[in-house]
């Protein structure tokens, strides 16, 4: 059974259901890409090495990462900030 999604109203502005009407008149706002200053390729020969390289750095890594930051991204770290229009 699919579940009806919520819409909490706390502008007091009814919701229309329509995204398009409800964006209407918001602000442009672009996200910009945080790019790396840096990349490198790091290759290592076994597990050990691997297992060695994530306890110098102080991340986990296991044979299926593809890629990490250094130092550590902090994901979600700006998730409690709104944009908010004041009168």
């Amino acid at each position: 059974m699919k579940k009806k999604q919520q819409t909490f109203e706390s502008t007091g502005v009814p919701r229309t259901g329509d995204w398009k009407e409800e964006w209407k008149d918001m602000p442009e706002f672009i996200q910009e890409k945080k790019e790396p200053y840096s990349k490198i390729i790091i290759r290592l020969k076994t597990k050990e090495d691997l297992e060695e390289f994530a306890e110098l750095i102080g991340q986990k890594l296991t044979d299926k990462t593809k890629s990490i930051w250094h130092p550590k991204l902090e994901r979600g770290i700006d998730s409690y900030k709104r944009y908010v229009d004041e009168p």
